[in-house]
């Protein structure tokens, strides 16, 4: 990466850390601590929701990368090497599937309802009772 690209995703980390700062210190002037978790769970779901879109964009750039990188491939196999490609194909497919992975995970973390956890065959649940 060079210098530019440095600095765009500096200015990008500052902007994210500011606005979660500022949000924080908004919240903090109600005195009421329920107002304060509303206000941070929200702002949570919000980045998730960033970060998902952010991952599809690039997932989407990547792999029409990979596509372009195929044909220059193509063209000229001895200035691109075929693992350049490949290699952007197989992110593109990790960040399109991240979400995916996120909420599974999520919810395999946190638990979604009591009744989830029921076998497809209608089978009995053990319990730690």
């Amino acid at each position: 990466m060079n210098v530019v690209g440095n600095n765009k995703v500096v200015k990008i980390t500052t902007f994210t850390i500011l606005a979660i700062a500022s949000s924080i210190v908004l919240a903090t002037t109600n005195s009421n601590v329920s107002v304060v978790a509303q206000t941070v769970t929200t702002q949570a779901s919000a980045i998730a929701k960033l970060l998902s879109i952010t991952a599809y964009v690039a997932g989407v750039g990547f792999a029409l990368g990979g596509i372009l990188q195929f044909k220059v491939h193509k063209e000229n196999p001895q200035q691109t090497p075929l693992s350049k490609p490949v290699v952007m194909i197989i992110v593109a497919a990790c960040l399109l599937f991240l979400p995916t992975v996120m909420e599974i995970a999520g919810n395999s973390l946190f638990g979604t309802t009591a009744t989830s956890s029921a076998t497809a065959g209608g089978g009995r649940v053990l319990t730690g009772h």
